[in-house]
């Protein structure tokens, strides 16, 4: 039979197109929204005066106040779940922090309980920060890919997520073989890839800890199975481009080196890409990949800043979705990150309006997935991954909020006051948790 409607009722933001080339064009705002959904789905979302008459007389509705807001779920691009016990580590820039604090960590995984105990407290803190998507690294361990769909499954999240192939450069215990490495990907493609809201990424952890023939069946794997992801990491540090380019010298660039090997089109993104030439932002336009911005991770280990404006040009514009990258990154908070986001680009002597922050937090991070025709927006058909915000989580930010004339600027006091209190209700595939 088909499951009750239920709907929730109360001041609705999203997005219907690309904010950061349209402008307010993109913004739909309903101060008193009805937003119904039945069996993970939504099927009405509209001024609740209009919706209503059109619901089954039996629908639950649950309202909102006005001092709230519904919001898409929070999407976090690129994030290490089996570095949530190291979020915070002293100092470090990125190679020797690897070396020091996640390669110890990782090696962890090598228990299955482990590595089950970590994905249930990893998804349990998304959810408290109202991201209910995310696309993540597991370790090179085949079991911890499944700890951590298992976990999300249980949750009925919408997931990315993949084995870590690694093969040189790395701790004995976290390196695989190209042979090995691959055939554990394809045999957990297979066990998860579309299975409920699984979905699989490939996942060379960066072209300096894997040979070019683990690069070479990387690419082999990911042609193979149409539909997966890629996930890796490209230019986050200016010690690691050269140490690429060392490794590959025959590699016009960084990004060259993916693109020799087949990792490069729709479905891959890239963290960081903060020292990304204009050459290479080009070709990812051209190949439909996508960087994940990873900000308060860039300022903590002093990779760099990256260019927001730059890599979004209208000449040759990249997809970009925002990502907290922890534990490199300081706070799994999407709030958080869009601040960190803001402070960057200040710092470029450009502007990030809250509008366009929460646009890359949602509607722009399903963009960069390949996934804003599922989640990311609010609308008939999406999937009900919603959350809501308490606009006066803290008496701080309440004391603020009196002094806001807009939309945009009470959404601007989100994201550099606000923080997992925010987050008042969370909803995945329609059921409230």
């Amino acid at each position: 039979m088909p499951e009750t409607t239920h709907a929730i009722r109360g001041p609705a933001l999203t997005f219907t197109g690309d904010v950061l080339a349209e402008g307010a064009a993109a913004v739909r705002y309903e101060s008193d929204a009805l937003i119904a959904f039945a069996d993970g789905r939504i099927t009405h979302f509209g001024p609740s005066a209009g919706v209503r008459p059109k619901l089954p007389p039996s629908t639950v509705v649950r309202e909102y106040g006005r001092h709230h807001l519904i919001l898409p779920g929070f999407i976090d691009c690129h994030v290490h779940y089996p570095q949530l016990q190291i979020i915070g580590a002293y100092g470090e820039q990125l190679l020797d922090w690897l070396e020091k604090y996640t390669f110890v960590a990782e090696q962890r995984f090598a228990d299955p309980d482990h590595a089950r105990r970590i994905a249930e407290i990893f998804l349990d803190e998304c959810l408290r920060n109202g991201t209910t998507t995310m696309a993540s690294f597991c370790t090179v361990h085949p079991h911890s890919v499944d700890a951590f769909f298992e976990a999300a499954e249980r949750r009925g999240m919408r997931c990315i997520a993949g084995k870590c192939l690694m093969d040189r450069n790395a701790p004995e215990p976290l390196r695989d073989t190209a042979r090995r490495g691959y055939d554990e990907s394809k045999a957990l493609i297979a066990r998860w890839h579309g299975k409920g809201r699984a979905l699989y990424a490939v996942t060379p952890r960066f072209a300096p800890s894997s040979t070019p023939e683990q690069m070479e069946m990387t690419g082999a794997l990911w042609k193979e199975h149409p539909g997966t992801y890629l996930q890796s990491h490209v230019s986050e540090n200016r010690r690691e481009v050269e140490w690429a380019r060392e490794l590959y010298p025959d590699r016009r660039d960084y990004l060259d080196v993916y693109e020799h090997y087949g990792q490069l089109g729709p479905r891959a993104i890239y963290g960081h890409g903060v020292h990304l030439t204009g050459s290479e932002l080009a070709r990812l336009s051209e190949n439909g990949a996508a960087i994940a911005h990873c900000p308060t991770s860039n300022m903590f280990l002093g990779s760099g800043l990256f260019d927001l404006k730059k890599a979004v040009d209208a000449a040759r514009p990249v997809r970009v979705g925002l990502a907290s990258d922890v534990g490199a990154g300081t706070s799994l908070s999407m709030l958080k990150t869009m601040g960190a986001a803001y402070q960057t680009a200040q710092l470029h002597g450009n502007g990030l309006s809250a509008l366009e922050a929460f646009y890359l937090a949602t509607r722009g991070a399903a963009r960069a997935l390949y996934l804003d025709d599922r989640i990311g927006s609010i609308g008939p058909g999406m999937e009900a991954d919603l959350i809501v915000l308490d606009l006066k989580s803290t008496p701080l930010i309440e004391a603020r909020l009196a002094g806001c004339d807009s939309l945009d600027e009470a959404l601007f006091v989100q994201m550099t006051l606000g923080d997992d209190r925010a987050v008042a209700t969370r909803y995945v595939a329609g059921k409230a948790c």
